[in-house]
């Protein structure tokens, strides 16, 4: 019988990654081109048949830079990306403009039929006027009726009044957590007004000879026409169907294959009798990543504890249980530092782990490796202290030039907030470390037995420098649209693609090295991942711009290609099995259960986080009426920190055992933290994140898209009981990084202690 051995060979697999990966790459490319040229246009005026001007293009641009100064994704969302508890201001405006020009037509016209009849004629007349595409590309002007252009005008008068904190607002500012005292001046608040009209415009008006508007009729609002297109029903249906297909043919594979590659896993020479780590040597570089994991331990207290702030935001804007937090840490602010310290913390751990396994896999210690590991931290430090201040002080409007702002202040962007300059810094930082890696690592490349898994890591991790530099591809007056497209290029591919193959590769040159998993067996597991995730991955990331002024192309690829991101989380009960089996071969093994423990955490929340949940709101009729309500928040939760978060803490834990003496770890308080972040997770989604989003969900079909994202709902009495649902979860989940962080403390002190006795020897 043909085996896996037969069917995938080392250098067939190369070839099918490489291959694969130009073509994706390709095709993501070229229709990133097409979003450049498809995109909403921006008019140069928007003004009346009469000639009155009411918005021009730099109002407009303004106007997004306005939004971005405020916090942009992070208070409320435009086109469904950003916060929860603000409206989505594009859909918001809309249903507020809908319902001004509905009431204007009613004046203008004479009745000439009964009452509900008469009503349903007025409404043929708001959908015909909405939805006509009135800009010439000739003139590069946008023309609106004088009924229309009252309608802005009140709608612009609401949000003058809510962004300028007007008698009467006090109550929505308060429901949207609303910095207590933030204000506009004129002129920003018309910017403001002009940008929130455009991606309000861009969701109702068709394209130029089509039947579905820019954003492919999201948000749903039944009364001016958006309703889900026949491209959305049937390409959500091929998803599934892909992804049943797919999942049956690698589960049949896998179980046919099952049997050669378990009798595969044990070593040629037997699994190792003894700890390679027992006798390496610590070197200086590695010993020097030790302040690495202490930043670690802080960063992920001060991510947990601002997302409890943020999330009590949820019930009272402006407090936390009275006290007057808002002067200080407005929800604006909590919600950024706590989405970026998410990224900020894992990424340290990865990186960490990078720099001490490189010497740790090659035996080799690079001449002034120290200096530039600790060049590497403080630069790094300095990122995340000056970043913050920046975003601080430019919500807090102690920095009025939008220019400035853009690049020391605060950019909008969920999970690229910090400004351009702290981003240029990032990316040179992060060419250092690849840099510091691969000189390292390179020694380890000459070994032919080894050679494959250790190319794989050094791809991955120049890969992971380089791919960073998307998110400056984007300037200070780029369209929302293009902007989009290269955003999820750093959060998708970077995040969640690039640096899980990296951790992948390291964690099994590692088994490999420790004795415990065959070389060759790695490498084929390893390359045939890559390439079924990445085969899914890369042209997936459209799975996040269906509604974000992109071509249907876009969401035909995006459905069908993230699909196939979940089909290999179907086996993961095989691969739980598998690592269970590698990891208790021997007694030495013991010393690494809770680091092992947690590599099995991840398969479970992959398969929950990523694949039940990711799945629930990816195909394009799912995310019509989910996007940017809770269940993205649950799915957020239970992939980032259930992957990537507990894959992090594993990593780092591997690393700890050799920086501090794992025969006084106390292993009651990581049991512990273990179970409690795990249980803690579970409830937190399970009892209050996804309640909360299937609700507001039922509400979306029900009622529209705005009324889902209103103040009146989000603070309903439902919706608030299910945020204070959350509270026992997060109380457990806060046991389980109070006693994490107590672990390390006490782990790092007792070998200082340990270091001091044997010094005084």
């Amino acid at each position: 019988m043909e085996t896996y051995r037969t069917t995938f060979t080392i250098k067939r697999l190369w070839l099918i990654l490489a291959g694969s990966m130009i073509v994706m790459f390709a095709v993501l490319l070229y229709f990133g081109r097409e979003i450049y040229h498809l995109a909403p246009p921006i008019p140069d005026r928007v003004q009346t048949a009469a000639g009155e001007v009411l918005y021009s293009r730099t109002d407009i641009q303004r106007g997004q830079n306005v939004w971005q100064s405020l916090g942009g994704m992070q208070q409320g969302s435009v086109w469904g990306h950003g916060g929860y508890l603000a409206p989505d201001w594009s859909a918001d405006w809309l249903h507020r403009e809908t319902e001004a020009l509905l009431a204007l037509i009613a004046e203008r016209e004479t009745p000439s039929a009964s009452g509900k009849l008469q009503h349903k004629i007025h409404e043929a007349m708001l959908r015909e006027e909405l939805r006509e595409n009135t800009f010439d590309p000739g003139t590069d002007v946008m023309t609106v009726s004088p009924e229309r252009a009252e309608a802005i005008r009140r709608v612009a008068a609401h949000y003058r009044g809510l962004f300028q904190a007007h008698d009467g607002y006090q109550k929505l500012r308060r429901d949207y957590a609303f910095p207590l005292h933030a204000a506009l001046n004129d002129k920003d608040a018309h910017a403001l007004t002009a940008f929130f009209f455009w991606t309000a415009w861009s969701t109702v008006t068709q394209r130029p000879g089509g039947d579905i508007s820019y954003t492919s009729n999201w948000p749903y609002d039944p009364l001016v026409g958006n309703t889900p297109s026949a491209s959305v029903l049937i390409w959500s249906i091929l998803s599934i169907l892909l992804l049943l297909g797919g999942i049956g043919g690698l589960v049949w594979y896998y179980v046919r294959q099952y049997d050669v590659w378990r009798a595969d896993l044990e070593p040629e020479t037997g699994y190792a009798k003894e700890d390679f780590l027992t006798d390496a040597a610590i070197t200086p570089s590695m010993r020097a990543t030790a302040k690495y994991f202490w930043v670690v331990t802080a960063l992920f207290a001060a991510q947990v504890l601002l997302g409890i702030v943020t999330a009590h935001y949820a019930v009272e804007g402006q407090g936390l249980y009275g006290l007057p937090l808002v002067d200080h840490l407005p929800y604006v602010i909590t919600r950024t530092w706590h989405t970026q310290l998410a990224v900020l913390w894992i990424a340290t751990a990865w990186l960490a782990t990078g720099l001490y396994v490189a010497p740790l896999l090659s035996g080799h210690e690079p001449k002034f490796q120290r200096f530039g590991v600790n060049l590497l931290f403080f630069s790094l430090l300095l990122i995340v202290v000056a970043s913050f201040a920046g975003q601080w002080l430019a919500i807090h409007g102690f920095i009025d030039d939008l220019k400035v702002n853009f690049w020391f202040g605060h950019q909008g962007y969920e999970y690229t907030d910090l400004g351009r300059f702290w981003q240029i810094y990032l990316f040179i930082g992060l060419l250092l470390w690849v840099v510091l890696v691969l000189r390292a690592l390179w020694p380890a490349l000459q070994e032919k037995t080894n050679q494959s898994l250790v190319f794989l890591v050094i791809v991955s991790t120049i890969t992971i420098g380089l791919l960073y530099g998307a998110g400056l591809l984007w300037g200070q007056h780029t369209h929302i649209s293009i902007m989009e497209y290269w955003r999820w290029w750093v959060v998708h591919l970077w995040v969640e693609g690039i640096f899980e193959v990296f951790a992948t590769a390291i964690i099994s040159a590692l088994f490999v090295r420790m004795g415990i998993l065959r070389v060759s067996v790695a490498t084929t597991m390893i390359l045939f991942a890559t390439i079924i995730f990445l085969g899914g991955g890369v042209l997936g990331t459209f799975h996040h711009l269906y509604w974000s002024g992109t071509p249907i192309a876009v969401l035909a690829l995006g459905s069908v290609f993230s699909a196939l991101e979940v089909v290999p989380l179907m086996v993961v009960g095989f691969e739980a099995y598998n690592q269970a089996r590698v990891e208790n071969q021997r007694l030495w093994e013991k010393a690494y259960h809770w680091p092992f423990m947690f590599f099995t955490s991840v398969l479970v929340w992959n398969l929950i986080g990523a694949g039940l949940f990711g799945f629930l709101i990816n195909p394009p009729i799912a995310l019509y009426y989910m996007q940017g309500l809770y269940t993205t928040a649950n799915h957020g939760h239970a992939a980032l920190f259930g992957v990537y978060g507990m894959l992090g803490i594993g990593l780092m834990l591997y690393c700890l055992r050799g920086l501090t003496d794992i025969r006084q770890w106390n292993q009651k308080l990581l049991k512990t933290a273990f179970w409690a972040l795990n249980i803690g997770l579970a409830m937190m989604t399970f009892l209050s994140l996804l309640p909360q989003g299937l609700w507001q969900t039922y509400a979306s079909v029900k009622h529209g898209y705005a009324y889902a994202r209103s103040a009146e709902f989000m603070h309903s009495a439902p919706m608030e009981a299910l945020v204070w649902a959350r509270v026992p979860g997060d109380l457990v989940f806060g046991i389980g990084v109070f006693a994490f962080v107590a672990f390390v403390l006490q782990a790092f002190r007792k070998r200082a202690a340990t270091a001091a006795t044997d010094l005084n020897r």
